[in-house]
């Protein structure tokens, strides 16, 4: 029987902000400008930010509410593009910015943290040897970039003779960018079946048990029980490539456990990642300016209960004194 992975449905929808406001403590602690301050703000892009910004709009609707947004997830590519062509406010952007859209104005502003993890389907076959296992950094490139790991024998040494079913992005996008930098190289180079979108890699790997794919964590952990989404595992990276996943190495039973070896720096970087809002030069629009400042300062309580990592002190700092 096929396993089905179920994704709230604000990861497949767009959200657009109109909300009741009620008289919350937070309310009553905005600024004077509460129902002064009016706006329409859009943003679009990667998937990977889209659960955060969607809970960091509600929440802010709820300080201003004529302020409203409207969020839609399409990739990082379509996200940077409609920003710089101003066809949203900002861009939600889960990659480093590419010297083309530097020079084309990009500006970016780090806002948070999460990772890339491989997957694969809750029933492989295999899974309890990779679960001891690991996989090491060299061979998931043998399997995405060399393409000589083709059978789940070739990558555990057990005969099978089963064809690992491959899947990777179609769109351009930040997970596959990162997951390639992970393999020193680029997303043109990945191999796979290519899917559409965060939740659809996910539910191609949901589906086939024999699959190996990659996703953003928020689309792995459900954020409720913090676990993976049934039908999902989790693909224990073997850092130091012995062949054997040791303890400290064993982090990814829940999405605390591993967005705490992010924090660490116990999982690497690639494929952990930083996450942007990015504009078409430095915003200008009061409106935005003000949720800017607020995402980085108040807005950071709702990034570690959203399933994602807080910048640190000091970057919270530099980002913030990019706005002056």
């Amino acid at each position: 029987m096929k396993a089905k992975i179920l994704f709230p449905a604000a990861f497949f929808v767009a959200w657009s902000g109109i909300l009741s406001c009620g008289d919350s403590s937070e309310n009553k602690q905005a600024s004077n400008d509460r129902d002064s301050l009016q706006a329409q703000l859009s943003l679009s892009g990667a998937f990977a930010l889209y659960p955060l910004a969607v809970k960091w709009t509600e929440e802010y609707h709820k300080l201003y509410p004529k302020v409203t947004f409207d969020v839609q997830a399409g990739g990082t590519g379509k996200g940077c593009a409609d920003a710089l062509s101003g066809m949203v406010d900002a861009g939600m952007v889960s990659r480093p910015l590419s010297p083309e859209e530097t020079a084309r104005g990009a500006w970016p502003v780090t806002v948070a943290k999460d990772a890339v993890v491989a997957t694969v389907h809750a029933e492989n076959p295999y899974l309890g040897m990779l679960n001891s296992k690991g996989i090491t950094r060299s061979q998931f490139r043998k399997i995405w970039i060399d393409g000589t790991i083709r059978t789940w024998g070739d990558l555990l040494g057990n005969g099978s003779k089963e064809k690992i079913q491959v899947f990777t992005r179609s769109d351009a996008a930040g997970a596959p960018e990162t997951w390639a930098r992970f393999l020193g190289s680029t997303q043109e180079n990945l191999k796979g079946i290519g899917v559409f979108g965060d939740p659809g890699v996910a539910e191609s790997v949901a589906q086939d048990k024999l699959a190996l794919g990659y996703n953003n964590a928020n689309y792995v952990y459900d954020l409720g029980s913090k676990t993976p989404y049934e039908g999902l595992r989790p693909v224990p990276l073997d850092l130091d490539s012995n062949g054997i996943l040791e303890g400290k190495e064993n982090f990814y039973g829940s999405m605390d456990e591993l967005n705490r070896a992010i924090t660490e720096g116990f999982y690497p970087s690639p494929p952990a990642r930083e996450l942007y809002f990015v504009y078409k030069g430095k915003p200008s629009h009061p409106a935005m300016k003000k949720f800017l400042k607020w995402v980085l300062t108040e807005g950071q309580r709702y990034v570690e209960t959203s399933g994602y990592v807080s910048l640190d002190e000091q970057q919270l700092k530099k980002e913030l004194q990019k706005l002056k």
